[in-house]
């Protein structure tokens, strides 16, 4: 395995190696498609061994091979599924060193309208899931370290609108202090784990709000640089805390919302 220096060498180049995953299994939860997707891109443009484990198997075979890729099937709701996968993963590829957990739901529900069923679906994947993926990823790293990096979100930290979205801010709020609380406990065994929590991105996750006119233009006028994000902008942010240019970095929570938090 590739492994950088913890210090400058004083070579030409040595800062920008310490981004580079050469000769780390990298696995992107929800990696077929939107964010997931560009995630796992610029996790193998940065020279990392990806998978991309996903509920949709064909989705993720033919985004596999389009990207140079490998894929495995994963229901981030079912415990079992989750042993059968990641078993997969290193009897193929024989370690985990990165876990991007990127696999997310949202339900825009009045509070009051919001039945149990629909509560726990999107607690099950955004928060249980997340959980699950990372207890397992924690014990397959405690001897050789690793990084795991949650996507949580900017609503796990403001209550957005004019949507109304109580489960998936309770959920991604959830996801934010889950990351603390294992990057703690985990510490002494060099597992690193960190969340970002994006903004507005164009994914088909915001389809819907995109084609409500007055939810698009709540959106814009509330990000200071008047746009949404694009996939690939939140992607070198998931290299950067999955790398060892992030060395002396856990529980933190990397904010990349166009300066939607700000106001």
């Amino acid at each position: 395995m590739a492994t950088s220096s913890n210090s400058s060498s004083g070579k030409a180049g040595s800062t920008m190696d310490r981004f580079r995953l050469d000769g780390k299994v990298c696995v992107v939860t929800g990696g077929a498609r939107g964010i997931g997707r560009a995630i796992a891109a610029g996790l193998r443009d940065a020279g990392g061994t990806v998978v991309l484990a996903d509920i949709d198997i064909d989705g993720a075979k033919r985004c596999a091979a389009e990207i140079g890729a490998d894929a495995v099937q994963l229901d981030v709701t079912d415990e079992h599924s989750i042993e059968r996968a990641f078993d997969t993963i290193v009897d193929r590829h024989g370690r985990l060193d990165v876990l991007v957990n990127n696999a997310g739901i949202v339900r825009n529900t009045a509070a009051t309208e919001t039945d149990t069923a629909s509560w726990r679906a999107v607690m099950a994947v955004n928060l249980d899931g997340v959980f699950y993926c990372c207890r397992r990823a924690g014990q397959l790293m405690s001897k050789q370290g690793g990084s795991i990096v949650n996507i949580a979100s900017m609503s796990g930290s403001i209550a957005n609108r004019p949507q109304p979205q109580a489960s998936y801010n309770a959920s991604k709020a959830g996801v934010i202090h889950l990351t603390r609380s294992l990057a703690a406990e985990w510490a002494p065994n060099r597992v690193r784990v960190n969340s970002i929590s994006p903004g507005y991105v164009a994914t088909e996750l915001t389809e819907a709000g995109l084609a409500n006119e007055a939810w698009r233009d709540a959106w814009l006028e509330g990000t200071p640089m008047g746009r949404l994000a694009t996939p690939d902008e939140i992607a070198p942010g998931v290299i950067y805390l999955a790398s060892e240019a992030s060395a002396f970095m856990t529980g933190s929570d990397l904010v990349i919302d166009g300066g939607y938090t700000i106001w």
